[in-house]
């Protein structure tokens, strides 16, 4: 039987955070429908308390979104906890996401506090919120870098508290997957009550490894991921949304999946793209323009014997229409013979070295040829021949 990952959305929230992509109410709600429609489990609608603004926008997402939880994110501050409480009445299914730094780095330089202080401060928000709503989510910041004891002896706590769930973030996206896997293993096995809670996985990309961290913890046994569409977010970025869930979709073996409706992805992620100006880099896993594009006349040749030689998924299953042989000097005769016949020129055998050879001559002029650039092509060997 596989078993469900719950898919917790924080592009609203985290993905924000990104300067120069700040939303305003309407796009906010615009795309929290969007998310909803997708299938996400949890839609993180942004910080209550940081300004009137997000108040609104998170007490208008409460109102629209139909399927998905909605929470709100506060520090262990009463305030903070009363706002977000304020904030998602309109909520169908509501959740308060508050927490403290775990790390010895955040416990001592930026709440110049100890491990005692900083767990009771821990467990009295949870409490706390808990006496406004049920599903309470407790964020150890920076647990990447905790004393792993404490991690466990803090996550114990809060569970006992009362919260359903404890997200480990990698706050500075420091660890290696190995060691994360070793990491929310350790409290898969040293916290007595850890059935009581779902673990929550919420990594960061400073070395390049959010994804790779987010499935090593989920194979050590967490069950929640905290992804933003495109991976954007903070300094390198969140998680990706879309690596993720095709990661888990792909690899069936590891007996994971989660409820997003894939064919959604690539439409999605252009629409967060446009709406928060933020361009998706050509190379980006599954949405991005290069994702299911083929250059190099080896691949192209493959490719065209049969698809599965050089691509894992089709892109119709995260939604976009079909696969791209893009004709360069690096193609071969297969794919510009291929290309050929879709324009309806079908050359022989006899006559496609001659036309190979032309259509290199202008590659190396123009650097990529398009089908405008092959009827001219086709058109000036024909008037050669006459």
């Amino acid at each position: 039987m596989s078993e469900k990952i719950y898919v917790f959305d924080t592009t609203l929230r985290d993905g924000e955070q990104v300067p120069g992509c700040q939303l305003n109410l309407e796009e906010k709600l615009m795309i929290a429908q969007e998310l909803d429609k997708l299938g996400v489990d949890i839609i993180e609608a942004g910080f209550p308390i940081s300004s009137p603004g997000d108040f609104k926008s998170v007490e208008g997402i409460a109102r629209v979104v139909q399927n998905a939880t909605v929470c709100g994110l506060t520090r262990s501050v009463k305030k903070d906890i009363e706002v977000a409480a304020e904030a998602l009445k309109p909520a169908r299914k509501p959740r308060i996401h508050t927490g403290i730094g775990a790390s010895d780095i955040h416990i001592l330089h930026k709440f110049n506090s100890n491990r005692d202080e900083i767990l009771q401060r821990g467990v009295d928000a949870v409490k706390y919120a808990k006496s406004f709503v049920e599903d309470v989510e407790f964020y150890a910041e920076d647990a990447g870098r905790a004393d792993l004891e404490f991690l466990a002896r803090l996550t114990e706590a809060v569970i006992k508290a009362g919260a359903t769930v404890v997200n480990l973030p990698d706050t500075t996206g420091y660890l290696l997957p190995h060691q994360m896997y070793d990491r929310v293993d350790y409290l898969m096995n040293n916290v007595p009550n850890v059935d009581k809670a779902i673990l929550s996985m919420h990594c960061h990309n400073d070395l390049g490894m959010a994804t790779a961290n987010t499935i090593a913890g989920i194979r050590a046994g967490a069950r929640q991921v905290e992804v933003t569409i495109n991976g954007i977010g903070e300094r390198a970025g969140n998680t990706s949304l879309e690596e993720v869930v095709m990661t888990l979709k792909v690899h069936k073996d590891l007996g994971l999946h989660t409820n997003i409706n894939t064919e959604m992805l690539s439409p999605l992620s252009h629409l967060v793209s446009r709406t928060m100006r933020m361009p998706v880099q050509a190379n980006k896993a599954i949405v991005g323009r290069n994702a299911f594009a083929h250059s190099s006349g080896i691949h192209q040749d493959g490719f065209l014997k049969h698809s599965q030689n050089y691509e894992i998924m089709t892109p119709q299953e995260v939604g976009i229409n079909k696969s791209d042989i893009v004709l360069t000097a690096r193609s071969g005769r297969h794919a510009l013979k291929h290309r050929l016949s879709l324009l309806g020129f079908n050359v022989g055998k006899n006559k496609i070295d001659e036309t190979y050879d032309q259509f290199l001559e202008l590659a190396d002029k123009i650097k990529e040829v398009n089908d405008k650039d092959l009827v001219v092509l086709m058109k000036q060997l024909t008037e050669a021949e006459v």
